[in-house]
């Protein structure tokens, strides 16, 4: 009879608390006063809305006599203690840091540092457009640095990791579905469409902003290569871009025949560069790139140029692809 081991909290909460990071702390105090810039000095002063509970927090400021910061507090707070289980002590910890410097500062904003909001935005007085754009972008960028110091400064996202899945929907889809409703409400009860709608340019200013900080400036590709001459290619690429690939062994489905797949991870840059490799040594070659959404390889950091560097047997990376987008159609003899 086997015993079962009795949970050990206090250990369990040391060994957390050692994969909290002081830098982490840093940066994410940098995301807090960012958001609270984008969305109090550029958004609220013009009347939009930014999405999540942000959005949310600045409705609720409009139709009631509380100010943003409490709201901010009031509704993120809950549901990211609800999310502690599924996402562990840390997210929660450097999320709830986030939120917290975002409402502090969004409170100094109004109420403390003393800025003239009678003409709208202290940046653009009433340029509804201008605010919507720079707004949405200063905004996500500050999200994107919370999102990349492991953590997230709106709960809606906490909201979708708990419920999404019961509902047969993703997290990205949920989140999009409670903006489109926070406009809505926003549009009928406010009585003006006009700021619904440019509130739905900076909400896709600020997706694109914190998909550019999280990603990174230089994204990473995955290539997939089917070729006859797979030791030819396999080995210039090598040469070339001064890092090593993986070579898997397949089966073509309709020929049954044995098939060699060269894979290897390339920055954007790098993409013309394998393509003519590829297609001087094997013109019939079938060649598939996808967008890698995440890499982990310092191979990545060293170009063509780096003659020093020796290549290595494989790619160290983990990675997701995104799309596959095949560069020459498959001919029979690829299958």
């Amino acid at each position: 009879m086997t015993k079962t081991r009795k949970f050990n909290f206090k250990q369990w909460f040391k060994d957390e608390v050692k994969k909290l990071h002081y830098v982490n702390f840093l940066f994410l105090t940098l995301a807090g006063i960012i958001n609270a810039t984008g969305v109090t000095l550029f958004l609220t002063p013009v009347g939009l809305y930014d999405g999540g509970f942000s959005g949310t927090s600045f409705f609720l400021s409009q139709v009631t006599p509380l100010n943003l910061s409490i709201f901010l507090v009031i509704l993120n707070f809950p549901f990211f203690l609800l999310g502690f289980k599924k996402l562990g002590l840390p997210f929660i910890v450097y999320s709830l840091y986030a939120i917290g410097m975002y409402s502090l500062f969004a409170w100094l904003y109004q109420s403390v540092f003393g800025l003239d909001f009678s003409l709208g935005s202290p940046v653009v007085q009433h340029e509804v457009l201008l605010a919507a754009v720079f707004g949405g972008i200063i905004s996500g960028v500050g999200s994107g640095l919370t999102i990349r110091f492991g953590g997230a400064i709106d709960g809606v996202e906490v909201l979708g990791v708990l419920f999404a899945k019961r509902i047969n929907l993703s997290i990205g889809t949920f989140v999009m579905i409670y903006n489109a409703i926070l406009y809505i409400i926003a549009g009928a009860v406010i009585n003006n469409w006009l700021l619904a709608l440019y509130s739905v340019i900076a909400y896709a200013c600020g997706l694109k902003a914190v998909d550019f900080v999280v990603d990174g400036f230089d994204k990473a590709k995955s290539a997939f290569i089917i070729s006859d001459k797979h030791e030819e290619v396999a080995e210039a690429l090598s040469a070339e871009f001064g890092r090593g690939v993986t070579v898997l062994d397949a089966e073509g489905y309709y020929s049954k025949a044995n098939k060699t797949i060269i894979y290897c991870v390339i920055n954007r840059f790098e993409v013309s560069k394998l393509k003519e490799i590829i297609q001087s040594i094997d013109s019939h070659a079938f060649v598939a790139i996808n967008d890698v959404t995440d890499s982990m390889s310092k191979n990545l950091r060293y170009s063509r140029f780096d003659k020093k560097r020796k290549p290595t047997e494989t790619i160290s990376a983990t990675a997701t692809a995104t799309s596959d987008t095949p560069t020459t159609e498959p001919t029979e003899d690829n299958q």
